[in-house]
């Protein structure tokens, strides 16, 4: 048997939970002349067979044929006043959600043309805020029958609509810029993915109050990655496994066949740099450009072994390769480096 209603109320502050059902499974009784209390950030929507009968907003109310019109089909015209009625009550916040979390859980690929592959990825984390605007629409989208709704329930499915959007933005927006440009972009494009998503979130009956990006910089992800995601040839992938081995062989001065496994068993990290020393050598002689200059900047060095010149301050510091402090910067001689790959 169905529980009467005489005063239906939720008196809770619902900091987390968006949709609470009165009762929570099955439809309860609910009387002409029951009052209904709704709390300022609430809403309250009647509904009866999945249709909405009615809603109210904050404030105390009476339930009559008057403001539930659909009563008099419901109840029909042969019965009193007083003749309960089965239905069900969604008390539903109306308050914002907000500092809710997002992040990429994977790299967002992106164009970056003149620069490295021609592609970066991108990772960023953030925050967004959110914000029920039609009650009945949400309900009917999303609730159902479900006797407590909450932020949780709901998160996934929002985190990979903005996702979308913001992957969406930065693959117009690498067009015009470049990765560098667009890491100093953060409230633009932050302020174009609420712009993009909007009517995906009233389509459930909600409105994006807010999106920001706290961080927005390319990925650590290593070259075995890249490759496994298509992105890396096996020329380029060799050099940048050589320049993974020169990084660690930067912090471990033991050394040995072992920091470059993967590489290739029982190759040195001397015969790898020399290999890729040597072909990007070849490369610039094919287009005609200089040779290599008997003395170079860390800057210089880095690109013809194809490393990073993080790589090569690395090695310097860890007393691998020589070079020449003058002022804040260093020099290597052409002698340095091919005495350092020979080692």
């Amino acid at each position: 048997m169905a529980r009467v209603f005489d005063v239906v109320e939720y008196p809770n502050e619902m900091r987390d939970e968006i949709v609470h059902r009165i009762p929570d499974t099955g439809a309860g009784d609910f009387r002409i002349g029951s009052q209904v209390i709704v709390r300022e950030s609430q809403s309250a929507v009647f509904f009866r067979d999945g249709k909405a009968l009615d809603s109210f907003k904050a404030g105390r109310h009476t339930i009559t044929t008057a403001n539930i019109p659909y009563l008099i089909d419901l109840i029909g015209k042969a019965f009193n006043d007083r003749s309960p009625f089965t239905a069900e009550v969604y008390f539903v916040s109306m308050r914002e959600f907000a500092d809710q979390k997002w992040g990429t859980p994977q790299p967002i690929i992106v164009r970056n043309p003149g620069m490295g592959l021609g592609v970066a990825l991108l990772q960023g984390y953030g925050t967004f805020g959110f914000q029920v605007s039609d009650p009945q629409q949400f309900v009917t989208q999303l609730v159902g029958a479900t006797g407590s709704y909450r932020t949780a329930d709901i998160q996934s499915r929002l985190r990979s609509m903005l996702l979308s959007k913001l992957q969406d933005l930065l693959g117009e927006t690498t067009g015009a810029k470049s990765v560098v440009d667009l890491i100093g972009l953060v409230e633009e494009i932050g302020a174009g993915v609420r712009a993009k998503a909007q009517d995906d979130f009233k389509a459930l009956g909600m409105t994006l109050k807010a999106f920001y990006i706290e961080s927005l910089k390319p990925s650590d992800k290593s070259a075995e990655e890249l490759r496994a995601m298509g992105m890396l040839d096996v020329a380029t992938y060799t050099q940048l496994q050589a320049a993974d081995a020169m990084r660690d062989a930067a912090q471990n001065p033991s050394g040995g066949a072992g920091l470059t496994a993967g590489i290739g068993a029982g190759m040195g990290i001397g015969n790898v740099l020399s290999d890729a020393l040597a072909k990007g050598a070849q490369a610039k002689g094919a287009g005609g450009a200089a040779a290599v200059p008997d003395v170079m900047t860390p800057g210089e060095a880095a690109a013809y072994l194809k490393v990073s010149e993080e790589d090569v301050v690395a090695a310097i510091s860890a007393n691998q390769l020589k070079a020449k402090k003058i002022g804040n910067s260093y020099r290597i001689s052409r002698e340095a480096l091919d005495e350092y790959l020979k080692s």
